[in-house]
């Protein structure tokens, strides 16, 4: 049975004990530990298919864990799901925004849900000039590029201002110069927790606090300081390959 949150988890983001999640008869995950510190970052890397994507979800409350203790700003999930869901900003694979309603529309029913003053009015609006897309407020979501969609994406993500941000591939289907206009406000503000996961291993390590690393099988081969990790000696921590050699030596 999942421990109860104490106390000291108020200086906690996320804490995970014995975390196993199951795909019929395979482990995605395999006995993850880890502490995100309230404040900082995680980077969350790994070969293709080691997890990444399925430990985020479980802490954004999307996906239950087989087994182990998952808390959450103090939350125990999954029984206190409802009491995490204004706090944090997902970003996943999928945009989830209506394909039919414009940018703007989207927007004001994210805001309405998150019970934003006057439906969240006069932060929309910032948002939208913040990722330059004011012009295109009354586009629907389906006449919009990838691009746009994920800036789109991105603004519902901060739109309530949460205290956490769990980021897949933030960057996906961003140009350079998309980058550079969104990354502002997915910055480590102050007491913002950010856990990010991203192929990018060199960008990772420094905008981040902290690793993670999965193994293709799910499993923790590093979980500690980005300091001192360069992309090389971060690649060959998960690799399986570089383990079994170092195995065999």
């Amino acid at each position: 049975m999942a421990a109860h949150p104490t106390a000291s988890d108020a200086a906690v983001a996320v804490r995970t004990e014995r975390l196993y999640r199951a795909y019929g008869d395979s482990w995605a995950l395999e006995d993850v530990a880890l502490s995100l510190p309230a404040g900082e970052t995680l980077a969350l890397i790994g070969s293709n298919g080691a997890g990444k994507s399925t430990l985020l979800r479980i802490l954004a409350s999307l996906l239950r864990a087989t087994e182990g203790e998952v808390a959450v700003l103090g939350c125990e999930l999954p029984r206190e799901a409802w009491r995490l869901r204004g706090r944090i900003g997902y970003l996943g694979h999928q945009a989830l925004l209506y394909r039919d309603l414009s940018a703007a529309e989207n927007l004001r029913f994210h805001a309405r849900l998150f019970g934003l003053p006057g439906d969240g009015a006069s932060r929309i609006a910032e948002l939208l000039e913040r990722v330059e897309l004011s012009h295109r407020a009354s586009s629907r979501v389906a006449e919009m590029s990838a691009g746009m969609i994920q800036r789109l994406a991105i603004c519902r993500a901060v739109l309530h201002e949460p205290e956490l941000l769990l980021l897949d591939e933030p960057f996906a289907n961003l140009d350079p110069e998309g980058v550079r206009t969104v990354e502002p406000l997915l910055a480590a503000g102050e007491g913002r927790s950010r856990v990010i996961v991203s192929h990018d291993v060199a960008g990772a390590l420094a905008s981040s606090n902290r690793v993670l690393a999965l193994t293709r099988s799910g499993a923790v081969a590093y979980h500690g300081s980005s300091s001192g990790l360069d992309e090389d000696s971060a690649r060959a921590v998960y690799s399986d390959r570089a383990r079994a050699r170092a195995g065999a030596a």
